[in-house]
């Protein structure tokens, strides 16, 4: 018994030398070969006076359908709302008193759409890839816009009554009703045409589509889950969430939204952000996700165009991949069989690529 446990303790000690050779082989190789491929494709550069023509016209198609979410924004805007039925009995829940915005309409658009503009500006300036810029706003308006068009295509057919409804409806106090119980309300037509717009809120629902978006786009930037554990990484990606968050919370203290209807706003703009950034950019917690499809894809097009006038007997056969987008698959003449790298990244690619 005990010389099988001395046994073991050999096999262990055998085990932990046979471990530390490897990590010395590994300090004197370098750097992994997914790291030297991460640092050689962040130093490529597409900027704006090269590429960004041939960007925006490839995308022309996508900036007339924003051209023609805007114009239904705006006729979904100018029609009136779904007029509900507000019995007196219903009243108890809508009088609550008129306020201003705490955050005025105007400036909803300034921190929902151009802040996170001038973050994408601030990364080309660092990178200049065009790539990045155009889709990560192209991505952002998408997301804001049809947001935009689910929220009040909502509320015009809801026609919920906001919080405050009463003073609109009746700014003397005195409410009158038709025989049927209804409300006849004697106010300013554009309040009480803004009262029946309660349901979703258009504040919560921009704000988590122009600030989730940002979220994600620097979640993806400064790397926060490289699985290193910096905290400081996290908190700055929760940021625009808590900003987002202090707007809709707002329309509640204001009386011009229920709690319900800031949840669904914020939950709409969360979702549709994220499926418009995932459009364009990978998952923040992958390796590749700090850039856009689009600028791998144009990695692999060079290098594949570089090994083709270089070697002679060798053929670069590209492959789609269902998830992991486009791989090089190196086929040498005279080998034995097709080398296949299977679901690697698109930066082992790259590097494979340079071989």
């Amino acid at each position: 018994m005990a010389w099988s446990k001395l046994g073991s303790l050999f096999s262990f000690l055998k085990f932990q030398g046979i471990l530390q050779r490897l990590r010395q082989q590994q300090q004197q190789q370098g750097p992994p070969q997914s790291e030297r491929a991460t640092e050689a494709a962040k130093r490529a550069e597409y900027p704006i006076r090269t590429y960004g023509t041939k960007v925006a016209w490839n995308h022309l198609h996508d900036w007339l359908i924003l051209m023609l979410l805007v114009i239904i924004e705006v006729g979904l805007f100018v029609i009136h709302p779904f007029y509900r039925f507000v019995g007196k009995d219903m009243m108890g829940d809508l009088r609550y008193p008129m306020k201003d915005n705490t955050v005025p309409l105007w400036a909803v658009p300034i921190y929902s759409v151009l802040l996170p503009i001038c973050v994408s500006i601030f990364f080309y300036y660092r990178r200049k890839d065009v790539y990045d810029l155009h889709h990560s706003v192209l991505g952002l308006l998408f997301a804001v816009l049809i947001t935009a068009v689910i929220t009040d295509a909502i509320k015009d057919a809801v026609g919920r009554p906001r919080p405050d409804f009463f003073w609109r409806c009746f700014p003397d106090g005195k409410d009158v009703y038709d025989k049927w119980g209804n409300v006849v309300c004697h106010g300013n037509k554009a309040d009480i045409k803004e009262g029946h717009k309660s349901f979703p809120s258009g504040h919560a629902s921009w704000s988590f589509a122009g600030l989730g978006y940002l979220s994600l786009y620097l979640a993806g930037k400064i790397h926060t889950f490289d699985r290193q554990g910096h905290i400081a990484k996290l908190c700055i990606t929760v940021i625009p969430l808590l900003a987002a968050s202090l707007v809709a919370v707002s329309r509640v203290d204001d009386y011009w939204h229920h709690w319900n209807d800031v949840f669904a706003g914020g939950f709409l703009g969360l979702v549709v952000s994220a499926f418009c950034y995932r459009q364009f950019f990978p998952n923040p917690y992958d390796d590749d996700g700090w850039g856009p499809y689009a600028y791998f894809d144009a990695l692999l097009e060079e290098l594949s165009d570089n090994n083709g006038d270089g070697a002679a007997q060798t053929t670069n056969q590209l492959t789609a991949h269902p998830t992991m987008g486009v791989h090089i698959v190196n086929q040498t003449q005279g080998s034995k069989g097709d080398s296949d790298y299977g679901p690697s990244s698109r930066l082992d690619d790259i590097e494979l690529g340079r071989r």
